[in-house]
């Protein structure tokens, strides 16, 4: 098989590979060029099959460089460029230094996204949209940090301590452990709201390991699936993941996710996600809140009483895998409906004004009962009244 040399009118002899990269960019961007000049070679069929296995690699590299929002001209351009060597030779990341970086360090050099390129348009537009990469604004955390946030939780005891410690560590390791800082602490807080409030377990190992006796719907998913058995913790993760639990522990109370206590990632969409308050994104993670009272700042009242359980899944029961998960919609109507119920019982009672007799009704009846004579209400003389009070000014 042969294949010819083809010069365009306007396309002026090249090195092999700085032509066939300008007539790839001219066919592209829809110039006159549509030839590629190559030098006549005989091609058997193992160089055919590895020639188009490297155009389509070329090809995945610059729809790579357009996806991450550089135009489709400047990307097809700065792709040949270095294939002839006539690009711009950027210095190395420190993550791309031998000895400089780690697993997810590369996560800590990308630029804010005030500071993104060119925003795509077109079919690039079209799938950057469809892969979650240019959410609306309103959709990447409008409501961060704009509700009431969480009381601080310290825990003393050293045996609750210890145990929380574990407990929380493992939560946000196995549920986040490559997500930045502020990712971390919005899991971790997630957990000590939930901690706070009437409708979760009154410990942090309860909350991280609710539900754990089931198969499946357990409230963290690594606690019931294999997670802790399978994926053993990498060191600097889990020294990671303990400093942000130990910094919550001790007080620490990340504001931006507020009173949130339901998230899940960006790749799936949960049934209940439009019947809760969203607050924002952070990370992999979108946040929720309760609505309505069950959501409120009153709802988080329970104080940290200790009694913390041994760390890890608990053993497994068949009665409880074939009962339902709890449910986040029923959990805020439950609550609602219950604080209801409890405020309607709390009301005084209305009696029916008694009866007196002949001779009670004579001296005046319910008017002689009648607390009318009581003193001032704070039930203090009139001569003691400016106790407390400066005599005069000090000077």
């Amino acid at each position: 098989m042969m294949l010819r040399a083809v010069q365009a009118p306007d396309l002026p002899r090249l090195p092999a590979h700085r032509a066939m990269s300008d007539a790839f960019v001219n066919r592209m961007m829809g110039g006159r060029a549509m030839a590629i000049a190559m030098p006549q070679m005989p091609l058997s069929r193992e160089a055919m099959v590895r020639l188009i296995g490297a155009v389509t690699a070329l090809a995945l590299v610059i729809a790579g460089y357009a996806l991450l929002g550089h135009g489709l001209e400047a990307s097809v351009r700065a792709v040949a460029g270095t294939l002839d060597g006539t690009g711009d030779a950027a210095e190395p990341m420190p993550f791309e230094r031998p000895g400089e970086s780690f697993p997810g360090s590369a996560f800590y050099y990308l630029a804010p996204d005030d500071a993104a390129g060119p925003t795509a348009s077109g079919p690039v537009a079209g799938l950057r949209a469809l892969l979650g990469l240019d959410a609306p604004a309103a959709d990447k955390g409008s409501g961060l940090g704009n509700g009431p946030a969480a009381r601080a939780l310290t825990i003393t005891g050293a045996e609750d301590h210890d145990r929380a410690l574990s407990c929380l560590t493992a939560a946000i390791y196995y549920e986040a452990a490559t997500e930045p800082d502020a990712g971390q602490r919005a899991v971790a807080q997630v957990i000590l709201n939930r901690r706070s409030h009437p409708s979760f377990p009154k410990t942090v190992c309860g909350v991280v390991y609710q539900g754990s006796e089931r198969s499946t719907g357990c409230q963290f998913t690594f606690s019931c699936d294999g997670s802790m058995q399978r994926r053993k913790p990498m060191a600097f993760f889990w020294d990671r993941a303990q400093t942000v639990a130990r910094a919550a522990l001790s007080g620490y109370v990340y504001a931006p996710v507020g009173l949130a206590t339901h998230y899940h990632t960006f790749a799936v969409h949960p049934y209940w996600a439009d019947s809760l308050d969203f607050i924002g994104q952070i990370g992999a993670h979108r946040f929720y809140r309760f609505e309505g009272p069950a959501g409120g700042t009153n709802a988080f009242r329970f104080a940290y009483a200790g009694g913390e359980p041994a760390p890890g899944p608990h053993a497994r029961s068949a009665a409880a895998s074939a009962a339902a998960a709890p449910d986040p919609v029923s959990l805020e109507r439950t609550y609602a409906a219950a604080l209801k119920s409890a405020e309607a019982g709390t009301r005084a009672p209305e009696y029916a004004a008694p009866e007196y007799t002949s001779e009670q009704a004579k001296r005046g009846g319910d008017a002689v009962y009648r607390a009318a004579n009581l003193p001032a209400g704070q039930n203090v003389r009139p001569e003691y009244q400016a106790s407390g009070n400066w005599i005069g000014e000090p000077e």
